[in-house]
């Protein structure tokens, strides 16, 4: 989701991705509600108005939502409920906008993206760093909630994303973790410090650092390609090896590394070659943890794109929502798609899913067919998850097609990723 057409990222013409289309959101009930969902979403506060009618000038494309009801508490806009995503029978004159109070206090910045990096904060008119005494987990993750990025994967220290400059405007901070701030959080006094830049502080969120596999025969092996500053390039195959393929394969939720191909094994890229020199130490959920010589345009040829064969495709997925980490589960068995029943369906069951298709955290676990009804077998009925497994087969159940469900009460989850 995006504000388009304002005067910066927090005020605008809301815009939705769908089918890999950007297209817009129809004003019929839009209100305060639906806009708090879009600026929290966002990370960027408080929803402070929800123009209708195009406020921000008229979208292009489709119209993709309409008749939205949000209730204003929903981390994420798919939570909501509305009329379905398809093209709208809906002018773009009628475009909702939203409104909200600014753009947050921190940034982070050295990655790729917004939701990984040096972590930097804004007082007294100018940036800063945060130094890493005490630095852990539950920091992170109060930074990730206020920049709206999902759940916190690493805490990095050791200006693990380069030096800051300026000032060291916090050590010693010690957040229990459900903080909406970090300005909530206990610390030493602003300023007061005797760190250095080299000890500055990092975090990376769920909601960073695209990866894929392109040029293969499917989604789970290709040409290793990464996005950066809103561009897609590729990774040169210096040093690159399986350990390196293993962290792409686990963050797609492809299984395990079967081979890196070096030389351009699925043919040349196009665009920069982002990375060079990555060394993965194979452990890592997400390549962004990975050591490597730096984000920028490598003088290394496209006949060096490097290339990752996974062990497969995940036998879940999720559909009927926009795009891979939210919707109806179903999952593949006995050579048919079908779905799972939601009795003692809960965030434990949908963690389990998120993590096997690479989705980061569970944001929700809907059920009664929140994201539509599904055909063929109800494969699964009374699945009872620890949390802690790493695929959906590993949890207790009914036997496989022993159920008394119907579609009506399909299972659904949304991941954070």
């Amino acid at each position: 989701v995006r504000l388009a057409g304002g005067p910066g990222r927090c005020a605008g013409r809301v815009e939705v991705q769908h089918d890999g289309r950007w297209g817009t959101v129809c004003d019929d009930d839009w209100g305060l509600p639906d806009a708090a969902v879009v600026c929290r979403q966002l990370g960027c506060g408080a929803a402070l108005a929800a123009p209708p009618g195009a406020w921000f000038g008229e979208g292009s494309g489709p119209i993709w939502l309409n008749g939205l009801r949000c209730r204003g508490t929903e981390e994420r806009l798919v939570l909501c409920r509305h009329r379905g995503w398809r093209p709208h029978v809906c002018a773009h004159e009628e475009d909702a906008s939203a409104v909200c109070s600014g753009a947050p206090t921190v940034r982070l910045v050295g990655a790729t993206g917004r939701c990984a990096g040096r972590l930097e904060i804004f007082h007294d008119g100018h940036w800063g760093t945060v130094c890493d005494d005490l630095w852990g987990l539950p920091d992170a993750a109060v930074v990730c909630r206020q920049l709206g990025c999902g759940a916190a994967l690493d805490a990095p220290r050791a200006a693990f994303f380069g030096e800051g400059t300026g000032p060291i405007w916090l050590d010693d901070v010690r957040c229990q973790g459900n903080e909406s701030s970090l300005l909530g959080c206990p610390a030493s006094p602003w300023g007061l410090t005797n760190c250095q830049h080299r000890e500055d502080a990092a975090v990376v969120c769920a909601g960073s650092f695209p990866v894929r596999l392109a040029g293969g025969p499917g989604r789970c092996a290709g040409r290793v390609e990464v996005q950066h500053d809103g561009r897609w390039g590729t990774v040169c195959d210096d040093d690159w090896g399986l350990p390196d393929a293993a962290v792409v394969c686990r963050q797609l939720g492809c299984g395990a590394a079967l081979a890196a191909p070096p030389g351009a094994w699925f043919g040349e890229g196009s665009g920069p070659i982002w990375l060079n020199g990555l060394r993965c130490r194979g452990t890592e959920e997400r390549l962004v943890l990975c050591r490597h010589r730096g984000w920028r345009p490598h003088v290394c040829a496209h006949e060096e794109d490097a290339s990752a064969v996974c062990s497969g495709a995940p036998t879940v997925r999720l559909v009927g929502a926009t795009g891979r980490c939210a919707g109806r589960l179903e999952i593949f068995h006995d050579g048919h798609w079908g779905t799972v029943c939601d009795d003692l369906w809960g965030l434990p069951d949908a963690a389990v899913v998120c993590r096997q298709l690479g989705c980061g955290a569970a944001l929700d676990a809907p059920r009664a067919a929140f994201f539509g009804e599904g055909t063929g077998p109800i494969w699964l009925d009374d699945v009872r998850c620890q949390g802690n497994e790493s695929s959906l087969l590993g949890c207790p159940a009914s036997p496989w097609g022993l159920t008394n469900c119907q579609h009506r009460e399909d299972a659904a989850v949304v991941c954070a990723g």
